[in-house]
């Protein structure tokens, strides 16, 4: 059972306006992402953490088997999202086989790309299966039962990157080169949508 955390609680203060609405390739960057969780969880728990956008993001997830919870503490950083979204996921399944982490603003991310996260941890064995991408490991990462007390333990300002470096001997990676693409920027939002003419 391989339950799903989308972490889409930022305010997109360097764009400008929430990045979780940008639209890309026909949907917005939230609902792509959204549906990519769904599709690799098969029937297991989504839960997407929400925060300062919580009212304005609700109509994207309108028709998809997703928990939305949001997070009053987003403020803090991703280790608060995502012990918001731990907690929730906690409440619909007790113990699930692993947990893949996403975020919202990883536009090339698919559900075939995360089933090898699923793969490489079943033939490595390894706690961790992270993105290899611009020379560092990032998300998306699938975390196994045994490391998600790892995850419960993170400070709030921090996120999941912080236990990589820490646990790099738990870490088995899958390389996804077009990771290194997110929209933090209206130039970085500019690029996307030329990239994809």
């Amino acid at each position: 059972m391989h339950a799903v955390l989308l972490l889409a609680a930022g305010a997109s203060t360097r764009l400008g306006r929430p990045k979780q609405l940008l639209r890309y390739q026909g949907q917005t960057l939230l609902r792509r992402a959204a549906e990519t969780a769904v599709a690799v969880a098969a029937g297991s728990p989504v839960v997407v953490v929400t925060g300062a956008q919580h009212e304005a993001l609700l109509p994207e997830l309108v028709g998809l088997p997703v928990v939305a919870a949001h997070c009053a503490a987003w403020q803090l950083g991703m280790g608060a999202s995502l012990k918001c979204g731990l907690a929730m996921l906690d409440t619909l399944v007790p113990s699930p086989t692993s947990i893949i982490v996403l975020l919202c603003d990883q536009p090339h991310v698919t559900p075939a790309l995360l089933r090898e996260f699923v793969a490489t941890q079943a033939a490595t064995r390894q706690p961790i299966v992270a993105s290899a991408y611009g020379g560092v490991q990032g998300v998306p990462v699938l975390f196994g039962a045994e490391a998600v007390p790892l995850l419960r333990q993170l400070p709030e300002a921090a996120g999941a990157a912080q236990l990589l470096k820490r646990h790099p001997e738990l870490v088995a990676t899958v390389p996804f080169p077009a990771g290194a693409v997110d929209v933090d920027t209206p130039e970085q939002y500019q690029a996307l949508l030329a990239s994809s003419k």
